[in-house]
């Protein structure tokens, strides 16, 4: 009896010393799906000796600056075209380190059924930020409603568009504002992190959407002088398990697709 009690102390103050030793890892990310993966694996890394704390974020350039600054150790919210534009433009010099899945962009209306019913002079909302505006100009071409100049230029812009055979107007407004302006305007082009914590499902409501092959993966992200420590590599190998496949594949049903 003694020796037993004796285990289940000793078992405990393991714990608690496991515990007390655990190396925490705080990691920014959108609420919808990188939160809620993060969420998923933050068993198994505390198992690992990981204490995952995840910080929620509604924008995409206080989760790169936080990083930046150290406030935060790593974030996942973003695809490395919109990664590049940032380091370009803000001065900052963070890595990718590993990819993880993918989420189709997708065009959405509440006023038209079909792409063939869009009506001439019809007002598109698109993402200002320049990857993602030109992600949604590249798939606009992709399904006829434009050309552009440069049919391959991921940082297109309006003044790119060299047809446009129904005189399409192009408004452009932050990513996280579009599902709010649906009802203003005739096609809006939304991430789907936004198009999900709006209640759309891609698969069902989107008019149009990318394909599985599309190259804006998500990836996680830090700075070069902590893309080698053990807690971000142990986050890499969790994000990129089957578990967290199976999960995606379950819960999002299409809405995105593992990109590992």
């Amino acid at each position: 009896m003694f020796k037993h009690a004796l285990n289940i102390l000793l078992a405990a103050s393991l714990s608690v010393g496991a515990a007390a030793h655990a190396e925490k890892l705080s990691v920014a990310a959108t609420p919808v799906p990188h939160a809620e993966l993060l969420e998923h694996v933050k068993p198994a890394l505390a198992k690992q000796g990981v204490e995952l704390e995840v910080k929620v974020f509604t924008d995409y350039v206080q989760p790169n600056l936080q990083v930046a600054q150290k406030q935060l150790d790593a974030n996942f919210f973003q695809h490395k075209p919109y990664l590049d534009e940032f380091n370009s433009n803000r001065g900052t010099d963070l890595v990718q380190v590993g990819q993880v899945h993918v989420e189709p962009f997708g065009a959405y209306s509440r006023k038209v059924k079909s792409v063939d019913a869009l009506p001439e002079g019809a007002t598109v909302a698109i993402p200002n930020d320049p990857s993602n505006g030109g992600r949604a100009l590249l798939l606009l071409a992709h399904h006829g409603l434009i050309k552009l100049k440069d049919p391959d230029n991921i940082l297109a812009t309006a003044r790119d568009v060299a047809e446009n055979p129904k005189k399409l107007k192009f408004r452009e407004l932050e990513a996280a504002t579009l599902p709010r302006v649906l009802d203003q305007v005739d096609l809006a082009l939304i991430n789907t992190n936004y198009a999900l914590e709006a209640g759309l499902n891609p698969t069902q409501d989107a008019l149009f959407i990318e394909g599985s092959d599309s190259p804006y993966a998500n990836i996680l992200v830090t700075r070069k002088d902590n893309a080698e420590a053990e807690s971000v590599k142990k986050l890499v190998k969790a994000l990129q398990s089957d578990d967290v496949r199976k999960f995606i594949e379950e819960k999002y049903k299409g809405a995105i697709v593992p990109a590992f």
